[in-house]
């Protein structure tokens, strides 16, 4: 009978999860469809309601201003909009903090979280999985007596909560594992272990 029950749950959590979470994401962006006019709606239009809508037209709404930004008459529009924000005392702080931390993690050419390490932490005799940020900035690096890298060491099972350090980078080891599956190995608490398939010819040498 337990044993039933274990393969049920099993079969039901990751699915309930799941959806329970595409349903939150999916309703989420629908609001979206509340920035057009009440006579312009699809539930108005159609007469009922079609989930995903809102985040179709999400994603029409950031491409569009992605290719308009890209040209020149965009960019241009963007730094006098950047430039009205900055004359705001509260909104220009929390505005650029923002854009430079996404700036940060979206960029295709930036290194933050693109390595993953292993880091002595909590104390000497432990290592975490921990993930390269940056680099110190010339006014710290100049108080560290040698090369130190920037990390953000994350809490399991909540990844988005963590802690920053400055460690030298002789003492941690850089891990040929991706992003997605460190993360997938620190929100499951190590229950989920990275899959580490073997080379094709590394597996062929080994049948024979």
């Amino acid at each position: 009978m337990k044993r039933y029950l274990v393969t049920g749950l099993l079969i039901w959590v990751p699915l309930v999860i799941t959806v329970w979470v595409l349903k939150l994401l999916i309703g989420t962006m629908d609001q979206s469809l509340l920035l057009l006019p009440e006579h312009l709606r699809p539930e108005v239009v159609l007469g009922f309601y079609i989930p995903g809508l809102g985040m179709l037209l999400a994603l029409v709404v950031v491409l569009v201003t992605g290719m308009i930004g890209k040209n020149y008459f965009g960019s241009r529009l963007v730094l006098v909009w950047e430039g009205i924000l900055a004359r705001i005392p509260v909104v220009k702080s929390i505005y650029y903090s923002v854009k430079q931390i996404s700036d940060t993690l979206l960029s295709s050419d930036g290194e933050a979280f693109r390595k993953v390490l292993l880091v002595r932490y909590p104390h000497p005799e432990a290592w975490s999985l921990a993930f390269q940020t940056n680099l110190p900035v010339r006014d710290i690096g100049s108080h560290l007596d040698e090369e130190h890298v920037a990390v953000f060491i994350p809490t399991t099972p909540s990844p988005v909560n963590g802690f920053y350090f400055f460690v030298k980078k002789s003492e941690t080891i850089e891990l040929d594992l991706s992003v997605d599956n460190a993360l997938k190995y620190i929100i499951s608490m190590g229950v989920v272990t990275p899959s580490n398939k073997p080379h094709p010819a590394k597996a062929v040498a080994i049948d024979r």
